[in-house]
């Protein structure tokens, strides 16, 4: 599903150059559940937002279900993330003056899906973090953990080929974190492709395999 051959990326950062990705190679087969873990400032942020389709290498190649990302113009990749990826990130990033179900059903509303299929999907995706009884609640009225389900929902109710969970635990304490875990657990058995970015090892060692980043180098 996902093929990054020999990647770099750099930012000019004050008259100093940061190599963010160092000839980075990875695959990623589809219904794979990998992390991805290095510490602050390694380049995971940046390998997550390439593999995203939000940013692309300066050089190499990103191909994404066999096909090459980099010559994509910005709408196609804008269609690419709406239809293949499903975003779940740290800070949830929920509109708080949506319900949860406003919330997950706002890409379906991109997407320009009939009101109905709309309805029957969130309807499918409530279900699946176990929240239909939430669905009415703004994310203010909602824990944290109830947040990040909505999240997640939100991610799954395109029926993206790929989610991407940048640090899904990471504002969680351990228990909620815990349940979060499984919740990714369930959504792999049912057979959805998962990249989780994270720097908490005991988080990244629950994932099937693990892919490790330091100085942008990829192992």
């Amino acid at each position: 599903m996902i093929e990054l051959d020999n990647l770099c990326k750099t930012y000019e950062i004050g008259e100093e150059t940061v190599r963010a990705l160092d000839h980075a190679s990875l695959c990623i087969e589809d219904g794979e559940f990998v992390s991805i873990i290095g510490p602050s400032g390694s380049g995971k942020s940046t390998l997550m937002n390439v593999i995203g389709c939000l940013d692309v290498a300066d050089t190499g190649n990103y191909y994404l279900d066999g096909m090459p990302v980099e010559k994509f113009s910005d709408d196609e990749l804008a269609r690419i993330r709406n239809e293949k990826i499903g975003f779940v990130f740290q800070n949830f990033n929920l509109l708080n003056r949506l319900s949860a179900q406003e919330n997950i059903e706002l890409p379906l509303v991109y997407q320009q899906v009939p009101r109905q299929e709309r309805k029957r999907r969130v309807d499918e995706a409530l279900d699946s973090v176990a929240l239909k009884k939430r669905r009415n609640h703004k994310p203010m009225e909602l824990s944290g953990g109830q947040q990040q389900r909505v999240a997640i929902a939100r991610a799954l109710v395109t029926k993206p080929s790929l989610i991407l969970a940048d640090e899904p635990t990471g504002n969680l304490d351990s228990k909620t974190g815990d349940e979060i875990m499984l919740l990714f657990h369930e959504l792999h058995d049912q057979g959805n492709t998962i990249v989780l970015i994270t720097h908490d090892e005991k988080i990244a060692k629950q994932a099937d395999r693990m892919i490790r980043i330091l100085d942008g180098k990829v192992w």
